[in-house]
């Protein structure tokens, strides 16, 4: 007894959401019942590199590329003016972008509230006047190896509902047009953009409902200054080269703030040497602005620092503001990046509960402070002696006498720390030969965490697996 077929074409519907349009659209092939009730389901998804090329070299088969338009075509048609809750749509070069804007217009005409388009259509090509008009559309996904251009900019855009936009291109938004637009979005709460290229050095993100901000810039220059003035703000990911100032960072709500603030080589070296050496012009001389973007981030619980951000925080270690909030501290290392910063940090973080290590391997100056025992020092381990953590986590472990020299300075200082766990930095499939390569090593490790277990209320554990996976 077919049980499937004898459920309300409602719930049978609801199930074939779940599926991508092709998929759904097979089932017709089933009976008399099924024959168009995927032309029903409210969610729209088209795959030209699931239609065309399972195999490879179909797409360039005479006819394969034309009957995906016309499958598209097909579907819109059948479901007549019915709404649609959702598009989605994934084509390459070859579908003309005249083609694709009319499914655009066609989706928007029937109340459509979630685009997600991942488009490849070549450079100077641009979405309809109608997507930015939309008085129905929740969600916009747009991601491109191209540049999709924003016609016709600020002007005449209105998005009265949007909350979501990511967008993942090489340019969508030219030089102010981001400031201008985000009033064109009243009740926005997540903005994601990634790979963008700024054309203009003066940036400026405004917005009082935005809840969510992520920002990957791929601009080759520090910029003159940005500002964020984003009371709401809980999630906060910035990807871009340093910028000179921060007139204004509002983000007093912050929960998760991960900083990944880049500088080259040759900037960061001039940033280890003193700063009377440093030519009038030279724009590392305005790094030190960075503590404006730390003093307006300060309100929040967990914070991800990434390597060259940890080397530029070494220039205002002195005007470091207390982060009184953080609770989770996650910290990238890098072997050519230095951790001048790591000290003032812990000291800075008086209710810090879990550290987190993405690598433990770092580049040793005599500034190194005395989060390490890379250098001898007097007040060794003062740092970490007032840190109040109790879970430290090493991620990527190698195996090394180095580490497990700082593992044990980790250990001995640490006054509060109830559980260290770390993981071996080894292939999925090596364990055993990665462990028995360093077996001294790790028995010396080893030892010393059975030791230290002992002697401490401290549960040190060795996780011997592939290091965890800590979300970029």
């Amino acid at each position: 007894m077919d049980l499937l077929s004898s459920l309300p074409d409602e719930v049978r519907c609801l199930i074939l959401s779940f599926l991508t349009t092709k998929e759904s659209a097979s089932t017709s092939v089933l009976s008399k019942k099924w024959r168009n009730l995927f032309a029903l389901v409210p969610n729209l998804d088209f795959d030209d590199s699931e239609f065309l090329h399972p195999e490879e070299g179909k797409r360039e088969r005479d006819g394969i590329l034309q009957s995906f338009m016309d499958f598209v075509d097909r579907v819109l048609s059948l479901q007549g003016n019915s709404s649609i809750r959702k598009f989605s749509l994934k084509c390459e070069t070859g579908v003309p972008p005249a083609r694709v804007n009319r499914w655009l217009c066609e989706v928007l005409q029937r109340d459509v509230s979630d685009i997600d388009l991942t488009i490849d259509l070549g450079y100077g090509y641009y979405l309809p006047e109608e997507l930015f008009v939309s008085e129905t559309l929740v969600n916009l996904k747009l991601k491109s190896a191209f540049n999709i251009d924003w016609w016709p900019g600020a002007e005449g855009t209105s998005l009265p509902v949007l909350k979501s936009l990511c967008v993942y291109a090489v340019r969508v938004f030219c030089d102010d047009e981001l400031q201008e637009l985000l009033p064109c979005f009243p009740v926005l709460e997540e903005l994601q953009m990634s790979n963008m290229q700024w054309l203009d050095s003066d940036e400026t993100v405004s917005s009082a409902t935005l809840t969510t901000l992520h920002i990957t810039g791929i601009r080759s220059e520090n910029p003159k200054s940005i500002s964020f003035d984003t009371p709401n703000l809980l999630s906060f990911v910035y990807t871009d080269f340093v910028a000179e100032d921060y007139p204004l960072v509002n983000m007093k709500n912050l929960s998760l703030a991960r900083l990944a603030l880049r500088a080259n080589d040759d900037q960061i070296k001039r940033v280890r040497g003193p700063n009377n050496d440093l030519l009038e012009y030279d724009v590392v001389r305005h790094f030190g602005n960075v503590v404006k973007l730390m003093n307006g981030i300060q309100n929040v619980q967990e914070l991800h620092l990434c390597p060259d951000t940890l080397e530029l925080l070494s220039v205002c270690c002195e005007s470091m503001p207390v982060f009184n909030n953080v609770k989770k501290l996650l910290i990238y290392s890098d072997e050519d990046r230095g951790w001048q910063a790591v000290p003032v940090l812990l000291r800075n973080c008086p209710r810090l509960e879990t550290l987190i290590f993405e690598g433990i391997v770092h580049h040793v100056t005599d500034k190194c402070g005395d989060a390490c025992d890379c250098i001898f020092r007097k007040d060794k381990g003062r740092s970490l002696k007032s840190c109040p953590v109790k879970v430290v986590e090493i991620n990527g472990f190698g195996v090394t006498m180095k580490e497990k020299y700082l593992i044990e300075h980790f250990l001995d200082y640490f006054s509060c720390l109830k559980e260290m766990k770390i993981y071996i930095n080894c292939e999925e499939d090596g364990v055993t030969q990665q462990v028995m390569k360093n077996r001294e090593v790790s028995k010396l490790v080893l030892d010393e965490m059975e030791e230290y277990n002992e002697f401490y209320s401290c549960n040190v554990k060795l996780f011997l697996c592939k290091k965890k996976s800590i979300p970029q």
